[in-house]
């Protein structure tokens, strides 16, 4: 399903997850952080939304799997990631999103953003959750009543 981030943002603001693939060892320890910190799931003040390469059966799989409530869109082109500044050739031979957040107000403005510089590999490292809090907190100003485990 094909959805505009507009209308993602009409139900409030978005942590727009970009990730480079379904089932790699980063991606799965990335979505159970954003799964197993719950506040995520039931504060309802930000809507968490992954982005990556993956195709619709493999995200259904790896939704299946990991037991996650997240949507996950498919950026085949990459063209979304480009827009955000994050397109990315692996090892000068695969092109994927480098793993990133963008924390995103109704407006559609970015309140927040981070970008993996991991040495090695951009798609690799995992998103500082204390600061995504802190700057959910700080643009949104409400303190939910759970974060973390």
């Amino acid at each position: 399903m094909e959805r505009e981030l507009s209308s993602l943002l009409s139900d409030g603001p978005v942590l727009l997850s970009f990730y480079p693939n379904d089932f790699t060892p980063d991606c799965i320890e990335e979505w159970c952080s954003f799964r197993d910190y719950d506040w995520f799931a039931s504060g309802g003040e930000v809507q968490v939304v992954g982005v990556s390469k993956s195709r619709p059966a493999t995200h259904r799989r790896f939704i299946d799997y990991l037991g996650i409530q997240f949507p996950l869109y498919i950026d085949s082109d990459l063209g979304v990631a480009s827009k955000y500044g994050v397109k990315y050739r692996v090892f000068k031979t695969v092109h994927r999103a480098k793993r990133s957040c963008f924390l995103i107000d109704q407006s559609g403005v970015v309140r927040y953003a981070w970008v993996s510089d991991h040495p090695i590999d951009p798609t690799l490292g995992q998103p500082p959750l204390g600061e995504i809090h802190e700057a959910i907190v700080d643009s949104f100003g409400s303190e939910p009543e759970t974060f973390g485990f």
